[in-house]
């Protein structure tokens, strides 16, 4: 109210404008808060001469619901009639009317299926669920060689790998087999996760599976995130140093692998378990090599007491339960 009376005091002397930039306030400001405008009155639209009778909308919704044109788009519902020699309206007619009773979707009858449910792991030990994938490599021409890998969730060993020409179900059955029984997994213990690949969800593998006594866990269509343990472990093959750009045959591509596993298990310190290595953690080792880290550390803390701030310093925790989309409410057991 104050910049208004000054406005209007000094608009008798300056004039609106001038007044407006002395007080800082823009014209359009001004006049919109002198008054509101007056609301624009309504227009009726006006008729369309070529637009379709009630009658006729009738007539052409009723085509489009009628049992034989259900399932058919307008452009076939129109060109069907031409053929019979009838016309109706235009295409876009046609999905004018559609779009008045909110129909301009798929109209067809099509199969529902059923949502696909989300995977819930979770592993307190090792051998308690395993995830597996296949991974291309390059070769000398194209992706020549397929990487069969198997990793344990808890501890990120891998139980086993095999390089192959082809993606095969037979081949992926033969591994399981031999993991499973170098492990002496017993029946009934184990869950192993794959996605929906062709070997993954194949029938021998299924059958095997069942044979073992080992439950089966597949992610959703499209949702790599439902096995997110062969993923990372594949991005970590990949990004070494010496990972080669194409590997120039099948035994270059297993003597690399021959190295690389090993590494990856007895001496990669693996930041989601404390930077232990994955065979501490499943050979049972991990307690034992924190109490080392522990005592190292504590010599270090009476050496120079000065130089740790705020307390004694710890090694990272042990590795707790691992999951694969953990549930929302569920309290996670303890080891």
């Amino acid at each position: 109210m104050i910049v208004e009376s000054a406005v209007s005091e000094l608009t008798v002397v300056v004039g609106t404008a001038s007044a407006c930039a002395a007080v800082g306030r823009p014209r359009a400001t001004h006049y919109r808060r002198l008054g509101p405008h007056a609301p624009r009155p309504k227009r009726e639209p006006s008729p369309q001469p070529r637009a379709l009778t009630v009658m006729e909308r009738t007539e052409a919704l009723e085509i489009l619901h009628s049992q034989r044109f259900i399932d058919a788009a307008p452009p076939t519902v129109y060109a069907t009639l031409l053929d019979e020699g009838r016309y109706l309206a235009s295409i876009s007619t046609f999905y004018r009317i559609l779009h008045a009773v909110d129909e301009v979707r798929e109209r067809r009858r099509i199969a529902v299926h059923p949502p696909h449910v989300k995977p819930e792991l979770i592993a307190t030990r090792p051998n308690m669920a395993w995830s597996w994938d296949i991974t291309k490599l390059l070769g000398p021409y194209k992706w020549t060689y397929y990487l069969y890998v198997i990793l344990d969730i808890f501890s990120r060993y891998i139980v086993g790998w095999m390089v192959a020409a082809e993606e095969s179900a037979h081949l992926a059955e033969r591994l399981l087999a031999d993991s499973i029984l170098k492990q002496g997994v017993d029946r009934d213990q184990l869950t192993i996760h794959a996605d929906r690949g062709s070997s993954m969800a194949s029938k021998p593998v299924a059958f095997l599976l069942a044979d073992l006594g080992v439950t089966k866990s597949h992610s959703r269509p499209h949702c790599p995130n439902d096995n997110p343990f062969s993923e990372a472990q594949f991005k970590t093959l990949k990004y070494r140093p010496d990972f080669p750009e194409q590997f120039g045959s099948q035994q270059h591509a297993r003597d690399f692998c021959r190295i690389f596993f090993p590494w990856y298990c007895n001496d990669h310190r693996h930041s989601g378990l404390g930077y232990l290595t994955p065979a501490d953690v499943h050979y049972g080792r991990a307690e034992m090599v924190r109490a080392r880290r522990i005592d190292v550390l504590s010599l270090a803390y009476a050496a120079h007491p000065e130089r740790f701030v705020r307390k004694p310093p710890e090694p990272p925790q042990l590795p707790g339960p691992a999951w694969i989309n953990r549930p929302a409410e569920e309290v996670l057991p303890t080891q």
